[in-house]
């Protein structure tokens, strides 16, 4: 009995990871999770941002992001703020995969 439990719970969380990083682009900025701001220039970002085409694709925490239409949906909501200075995170969006990821670790936590 306590077996079957177990191996639910180990199920639950295993199609848990199974699905990467849903974001929500939030339209107003007390319903996000956080505020991020997008740069003209890689060298200016925390986080390298590439846009997966399928949920499948996404990843977590490391850049890859799949965006959803709905915050029940996402597993972050994201506002996306006019000036630098008022963003929790500042992000470019990367053509190709292989490019995304942390550029400042420590404001992984943002996301996670």
């Amino acid at each position: 009995m306590i077996l079957k439990y177990f191996l639910s719970f180990l199920f639950l969380i295993w199609i848990s990871l199974l699905f990467g990083q849903k974001i929500h682009a939030s339209d107003y900025k007390s319903a996000a999770d956080l505020t991020a701001f997008v740069v003209d220039y890689k060298s200016q970002a925390d986080l390298l941002v590439y846009r997966v085409e399928y949920e499948s694709q996404a990843g977590e925490n490391d850049g890859r992001w799949y965006f959803v239409d709905y915050q029940s949906q996402s597993d972050k909501s994201v506002f996306f703020v006019e000036y630098q200075s008022q963003a929790d995170i500042k992000i470019y969006f990367v053509d190709y995969e292989s490019q995304a990821g942390w550029i400042t670790t420590n404001k992984k936590q943002f996301l996670e």
